[in-house]
């Protein structure tokens, strides 16, 4: 699906998706939890539903109704096929913890966009608790030999994926013996185990963890079903967030001002830049203002990288981002998307290894490759819909974490056509 993004004025209110991260951590954890739990206010994307279909599989209920999805858990069973987790890589990696409690064989597959990224370093891990796991080289396919879970002292690195060590806390609580969890380096996406600790706590799991977070103690445990309610994503709303600086003015609802999501920050990077930015408990406006250039360290924020990346191209001055790296190992390769990107809107990017700078301009249009990245896709709607003439290709990439973005986009004055065609 291609979609024209033409020069517009967007104003009025967008009420933020719920949270990806927090739906599939509270699915997870609901899953685990002998008896019935609710998960309310669930985000429905392509993400989820991967997550949905593998607990199916093995064993899981998970009843749909409006609003929440009622999930009956505590009963899991080896599957009778192999457990498809699409291009959803908490899923790949969660489930794989998860498949070491059950016994007998588990063969974890992937889409082709995850099928490029690792899980070696996750299958080490667990193998360190006495399971019997492995992958193909770095990658999926995963064959998990469960009902081995020892448990004692594992090590990791904490700068490769936090969804690693976060699939470790998951099932550690039913190891036969106390889990230590060390991280041979300082962790990057901080936030993302935080987040996974509060998730575990609301199901009734301790985790006694450095202050750090470079170790952690797990005793043996059981999760108790829970009333779990998932709270909008920082993430998906950062494009929102981001439009309203450039036109008209944004208002952001569902947010909670006081979450463990990382991405919240965004608030602060855009007062940074110059923005006009007002929060109360759970809504943001934003109203068009100047902006500056920026330098700021992603590494605990690396999915804000495509959203700040275009915005300082529309910004006065050169924006530095570091501590991007891991950015590489995503859906694409967001560095090279994002300069790409921007070089065909005519602004001047520098990329290494672990740094990108933009220099501010005033963008054209142009047609970007979303490389079948969601973010990507999302993020060049917004010099998209500043510069006008834009066509971004893959465009329903989108359906990852927010389906029905590009009509969200025009319930606030957007002027976007799908293949062509004006739809609203």
């Amino acid at each position: 699906m291609k979609v024209l993004v033409e020069k517009s004025r967007v104003t009025g209110k967008v009420i933020a998706p719920a949270s990806k991260s927090y739906t599939i951590r509270g699915l997870i954890c609901a899953a685990l939890a002998s008896g019935e739990s609710e998960v309310i206010n669930p985000l429905i994307s392509d993400d989820t539903e991967a997550a949905r279909n593998v607990l199916g599989n093995i064993g899981v209920k998970i009843q749909q109704e409006e609003g929440l999805w009622r999930v009956i858990g505590g009963d899991l069973h080896k599957p009778a096929t192999d457990l498809f987790c699409a291009d959803s890589a908490a899923t790949l990696r969660f489930m794989t913890a998860v498949c070491s409690l059950i016994s007998g064989e588990c063969r974890l597959v992937t889409g082709p966009s995850l099928a490029r990224r690792p899980v070696k370093t996750l299958v080490q891990a667990l193998r360190q608790l006495g399971v019997d796991c492995s992958c193909q080289g770095e990658v999926a396919p995963v064959t998990v030999r469960g009902g081995r879970l020892k448990g004692g002292v594992t090590e990791l690195p904490g700068d490769i994926s936090s969804q690693f060590i976060s699939a470790l806390l998951i099932a550690s609580p039913f190891a036969k013996q106390k889990v230590q969890i060390r991280l041979t380096t300082p962790v990057e996406s901080k936030p993302y185990l935080l987040m996974t600790l509060d998730c575990m706590k609301r199901f009734g799991i301790k985790v006694a963890a450095s202050p750090d977070l470079r170790e952690f103690v797990i005793v043996p445990q059981r999760y108790q079903p829970a009333r779990y309610r998932v709270e909008g994503d920082w993430s998906s709303a950062s494009y929102f967030l981001a439009l309203g600086t450039l036109s008209g003015t944004v208002v952001v609802e569902n947010l909670n001002s006081e979450s463990q999501q990382g991405d919240r920050i965004m608030l602060d990077f855009l007062r940074d830049m110059g923005a006009s930015v007002e929060s109360s408990r759970d809504t943001v406006t934003v109203r068009q203002s100047r902006l500056n250039a920026i330098q700021a360290d992603l590494s605990d924020y690396i999915d804000l990288l495509p959203t700040l990346a275009v915005l300082a191209a529309l910004a006065s001055g050169r924006s530095e981002f570091s501590g991007i790296a891991r950015a590489r190992m995503k859906e694409s390769n967001r560095v090279s998307a994002v300069r790409e990107g921007l070089e065909k809107m005519g602004i001047a990017v520098l990329e290494e290894k672990d740094r990108l700078t933009v220099t501010g301009a005033r963008p054209k249009g142009a047609t970007i490759n979303s490389k079948n990245d969601h973010r990507i896709a999302m993020a060049f709607s917004i010099p998209g819909l500043v510069a006008g003439g834009t066509v971004i290709n893959d465009a329903e990439c989108v359906s990852k974490t927010f389906p029905n973005f590009w009509e969200v986009v025009r319930s606030i004055g957007g002027e976007v056509k799908v293949n062509g065609e004006q739809s609203g």
